[in-house]
């Protein structure tokens, strides 16, 4: 890709000054990141004007900037919209890129099964060749692009790209950017119900993923409303998982799964990572790959923190670290976890975000979970939706309700032993993580 491609690609017009028409580098969007040689794109955000860094850009070297408007005094590609231009050039690298792309959504699960389908597809690249996957929380417009512009043809065999979404159309935008050729659907669940109204309305923006598919379907067959919704925007080939149902489902022996006559060790416990797991499985079946490639050395994973991630106290306790965020089905599926571990179990919860006139009536299933799983301790931060936690809980034995995360902490301080379990998750804005570093600076 050239300079002289950037016109046609954005439809924009070049300013007074004379751009070589040589070889593009790399394209940021970080004034503060930039090197010499690079093309600066001037993206405009809530509260963020990327115009405003375009100076700085060219004192480190920028070679071009990419502005909404004409800047005449530095050398500018003028377009209508730079987080449009940016997103097409993105798309256009993607399309001279053969290499296979695999994009993952879903309500709940989408980060893991990411690094679990990356995980998997190291074992099928050439020699010195990986795979290019989504970094950090890089699932929107700005960060989708990102990832895709990041491809190195000569370094990667494969790329994995995760999707999230706050409303209607933006998976099908990023899906049109993405090309994908195998989609994966995680699950449907309520996150974001608040903005889109029903489990329905989730379904039908979280099957955007397929509007711009070219290869195959990969759907969690115990998801009826997803197969649901999914045959009503796509005809082509679908390949379904889970554990009791779907075509691509796995025995579970101890911590191994075992799916036809193949044997992995699990990298996480918990049913809902086993159908992480299984996802990935039923990409190299959709990429005709031969599964007992990957069955050589145990998976290895680098989440996020925040993320099942299992602490070990100084007091001999354990700590469940899932504070990266929370909705209805990942606080249910991170209970169940929690309960499969042995000891006395604590589960230390703080709101669930954005689920609007549903929100008492989620918060109220899953006190009525925790109910049902015979959870031994529970504390929530106090607001009228964890109220609905408290009150569902009704067997619990230990029930507090805290204002901040220091009453918490002291709780914990009094009434943890040594073969206790904590689970912390809430929203992510609530800031448990918090605590969960408090409590790892104890003695």
């Amino acid at each position: 890709m050239r300079y002289s491609d950037l016109v046609s690609i954005t439809k924009g017009k070049f300013n007074h000054h004379s751009i070589p028409d040589s070889p593009i580098g790399v394209i940021s969007t970080d004034s503060r990141t930039i090197q010499a040689g690079e093309i600066f794109v001037a993206l405009v955000g809530e509260n963020f004007d990327g115009h405003q860094f375009v100076a700085t850009a060219f004192a480190k070297g920028a070679t071009l900037a990419i502005v909404n408007y004409n800047l005449p005094e530095y050398p500018c590609l003028v377009v209508e919209n730079t987080l449009t231009a940016y997103q097409q050039i993105a798309q256009a690298w993607r399309q001279q890129a053969h290499i296979p792309l695999i994009a993952i959504t879903g309500s709940a699960g989408k980060t893991t099964t990411k690094e679990m389908i990356s995980s998997l597809l190291e074992f099928y690249c050439s020699p010195q060749k990986t795979v290019h996957r989504s970094q950090a929380n890089f699932n929107n417009d700005i960060g989708v692009a990102k990832t895709l512009l990041e491809i190195n043809p000569d370094r990667h065999d494969f790329v994995v790209v995760e999707m999230g979404m706050r409303g209607r159309g933006e998976i099908d935008r990023l899906s049109a950017i993405a090309m994908p050729n195998v989609a994966v659907i995680t699950n449907i669940g309520t996150a974001h119900i608040g903005r889109l109204g029903s489990r329905e309305a989730i379904a039908e923006a979280k099957c955007e993923i397929l509007h711009h598919l070219s290869g195959v379907a990969v759907l969690n067959g115990e998801d009826e409303l997803l197969l649901q919704t999914a045959a009503h925007n796509w005809r082509g080939k679908t390949i379904t998982y889970g554990i009791d149902r779907g075509e691509v489902r796995g025995e579970i022996v101890n911590d191994r799964l075992v799916v036809n006559n193949c044997t992995w060790q699990l990298p996480l416990p918990g049913r809902h990572n086993t159908l992480n797991f299984l996802a990935g499985i039923s990409v190299l079946t959709a990429l005709e790959l031969d599964l007992s490639l990957s069955t050589t050395k145990p998976i290895e994973l680098d989440l996020p923190q925040g993320r099942t991630n299992l602490i070990h106290l100084a007091n001999g306790a354990k700590l469940l670290d899932e504070t990266y965020n929370a909705s209805p089905e990942a606080v249910i599926a991170s209970l169940s976890l929690l309960k499969s571990f042995p000891g006395r179990h604590w589960a230390v919860l703080g709101t669930m975000k954005e689920l609007g006139e549903h929100s008492q009536k989620l918060h109220r299933e899953v006190g009525e979970t925790i109910d049902r799983l015979g959870i031994y301790g529970l504390i929530v931060l106090e607001d009228a939706d964890t109220q609905e936690i408290v009150k569902a809980a009704r067997s619990v034995s230990k029930k507090y309700t805290c204002k901040t995360q220091d009453e918490i902490l002291q709780i914990l301080l009094t009434e943890i032993k040594s073969d206790d379990v904590i689970l912390c998750k809430a929203s992510r804005s609530i800031g448990l993580e918090q605590l969960v570093h408090q409590l790892q600076l104890l003695p």
